[in-house]
């Protein structure tokens, strides 16, 4: 385990969504590891589907909560024009997941910022990696859209700098003391999340053949 690097990951979206619940498990699993951990988190009307980001900071000493333009290791877009909009927080090299489902936030409606046609192909024009899926659909798939939450914490699970187990555990953790019935629809919302990057990164890779 190397505590020695902080890793930034940004975590953005709108209300609703999970975007906090998923930066405090993402913590939780880094704290169960040994790592300082920091996070901050700024929601505007959250409850409202107002715009969400979340900052979250580990390693082995993180004097700051808050990532710099430029900095972030990842951007995690649980709503894809958010992740554009975010994208000047993204590092040289940094990496790029998001939700491809459409939810327009109220910056939108109230003229404050113009919906991008194309937010994947903007930020995969910019020679950014990035992976994209419907993290919506796999969820409905599966029988609840609050299943999108697990399944972007999938996605997540194989770009961080620990095992992938790590995270699942900190999920299903949660739902073990609580709601033990959910601890299976969970999972294979987890192993769906995971399974979408991996085959959104094979066919990166057949196209850069």
């Amino acid at each position: 385990m190397n505590l020695q690097s902080v890793t930034n990951i940004l975590v953005v979206g709108i209300g609703g969504q999970g975007v906090m619940t998923a930066t405090e498990i993402l913590a939780e699993a880094a704290i169960s590891l040994g790592h300082d951990v920091k996070k901050t988190e700024v929601a505007g009307m959250a409850q409202r589907g107002g715009v969400v980001s979340s900052h979250l900071r580990f390693g082995r000493k993180v004097l700051s909560p808050q990532i710099a333009p430029g900095e972030a290791d990842l951007i995690v877009g649980f709503e894809s024009a958010e992740a554009l909009r975010w994208i000047h927080y993204l590092r040289p090299g940094g990496l790029v997941l998001m939700n491809t489902a459409r939810l327009v936030p109220p910056v939108v409606s109230g003229g404050l910022y113009e919906y991008p046609a194309d937010p994947v192909g903007t930020i995969s024009a910019l020679g950014i990696e990035v992976h994209a899926f419907d993290a919506m659909a796999i969820a409905l798939e599966l029988g609840d859209v609050r299943l999108g939450n697990s399944v972007m914490l999938g996605a997540m699970a194989d770009r961080l700098p620990f095992a992938a187990d790590v995270l699942r555990d900190s999920i299903l953790g949660r739902f073990r003391l609580k709601k033990p019935e959910m601890v299976d629809v969970n999972a294979r919302a987890f192993a769906a999340g995971r399974a979408a990057v991996a085959r959104s990164a094979e066919v990166n890779r057949e196209v850069n053949v």
